[in-house]
């Protein structure tokens, strides 16, 4: 089976709950994920999740913790760099069916490392090793290279009330 490059992105929510929810449907068909999330460095409920099991899910975490807001310091840069090094390695090694780059798209926006790097790494790729690709600010050059592209547009959300974010549903 074709593996396909996907990317969601845009300011709405629900970008990384979408690719864990294809990384769930992937394990229940059988097939071993590989999860790298870059700029996160703190436990999420779905990482417990995963961890508890669903074996056939590896989650690497490539973000010392969530510098979003901030400008990112060199220790995320270089943490960043590492982690897409790591991601190199486990895309020619092709044992995993579905690869998940969390927050790629804001490692670009800030300079972790740059799409170019990304799209050759993608170059060497099995035939049948799917790619989701997330985070805001996803560059014109991944969407153009990318089989489908998703745009979450947040339309209302809870947030601007002082809602705060919510175990179980955010984070």
């Amino acid at each position: 089976m074709k593996g396909y490059i996907h990317v969601y992105t845009g300011n709405g929510k629900g970008k990384t709950t979408a690719a864990f929810g294809l990384a769930l449907r992937a394990v229940g068909a059988g097939r071993k994920v590989f999860i790298a999330q870059f700029a996160k460095g703190q436990v999420y409920s779905e990482i417990e999740a995963a961890r508890r099991y669903l074996p056939d899910i590896t989650i690497r975490q490539y973000g010392l913790d969530c510098f979003i807001i901030n400008a990112p310091r060199q220790a995320d840069i270089d943490f960043g760099r590492r982690g897409l090094k790591e991601v190199h390695q486990i895309i020619r090694e092709g044992k995993f069916d579905m690869v998940i780059l969390d927050e790629a798209n804001i490692a670009f926006y800030y300079k972790l490392f740059t799409t170019e790097e990304l799209l050759e790494i993608l170059q060497e790729r099995k035939e049948g090793t799917e790619v989701i690709i997330t985070g805001r600010y996803a560059p014109p050059e991944l969407i153009e290279a990318a089989d489908l592209v998703t745009e979450m547009q947040e339309t209302k959300h809870y947030f601007s009330e002082g809602v705060q974010a919510r175990k179980g549903i955010e984070y």
